[in-house]
């Protein structure tokens, strides 16, 4: 069973920084494709980036391409999204996920997550 513990949210000024962090265990990590994804209060989850199990391949969202970088560090078992240039529309709950090998947007086909940590944007 892959556990996964999500940190660093918090609130933060419009044009400001965070960086997340997705720590995990009970699993191979190596083999695993993460993802990042948000919900805000009364909208359906959302994709904002993922990862392949070696870190090669990455994609985003349309509305944070440019501004947000996944990467992952595979001796921590740990996986990261680095958000800069913040808006308020990106307030929400950060979630990240895990799958084995392929690399997805679709939430649905991620096997396990995490608790989830909140991320507020002031204007």
């Amino acid at each position: 069973q892959v556990q996964l513990v999500e940190s660093g949210g918090e609130l933060v000024q419009a044009g400001g920084s965070l960086r997340l962090s997705c720590a995990t265990s009970g699993g191979t990590f190596s083999t695993y494709a993460m993802g990042w994804f948000r919900q805000a209060p009364g909208k359906e989850r959302e994709f904002v980036a993922a990862i392949s199990y070696s870190g090669a391949t990455t994609i985003y969202a349309d509305s944070v391409k440019g501004r947000f970088t996944i990467s992952r560090d595979n001796t921590k078992n740990t996986v990261y999204l680095q958000m800069d240039s913040l808006k308020p529309e990106d307030t929400a709950v950060y979630y990240c996920a895990a799958r084995r090998i392929s690399i997805s947007t679709r939430s649905y086909e991620y096997i396990y997550w995490g608790q989830g940590t909140q991320v507020t944007v002031s204007s």
